[in-house]
């Protein structure tokens, strides 16, 4: 069985960098757009909502068929290829959750 990142581990890894800007709300002044990055391909996917609109937040519904491993019954994505991480696009650039905190508090000083 291929593993697969699930809804709950990005929530999980979101929660974890809650007050730092490692996630979408403490970022976007910055000019960071939520995003994802496929680690096996190194293509970058702008978090979309299902409709095809820029989501404001992780959304997994926007990301291309494959990269989801699992769909619910309404077809949301549930799960994602484990080679898929959430972090965000900045100036053509992708910026883990980690690398997008470290920035922010460098602008900081």
């Amino acid at each position: 069985m291929v593993r697969a990142v699930t809804l709950e581990e990005f929530a999980e890894h979101s929660q974890a960098f809650q007050d730092t800007a490692g996630v979408s709300t403490n970022n976007r002044s910055l000019g960071f757009v939520p995003a994802f990055l496929d680690t096996c391909t190194d293509i970058v996917y702008i978090s979309r909502n299902a409709n095809g609109t820029l989501s404001p937040c992780h959304c997994l519904d926007g990301l291309p068929d494959a990269l989801v491993t699992r769909r619910d019954s309404a077809g949301h994505a549930l799960a994602v290829k484990v080679s898929v991480i959430a972090g965000f696009e900045r100036g053509g650039c992708f910026f883990t959750r980690e690398q997008a905190a470290l920035f922010a508090a460098t602008e900081e000083l």
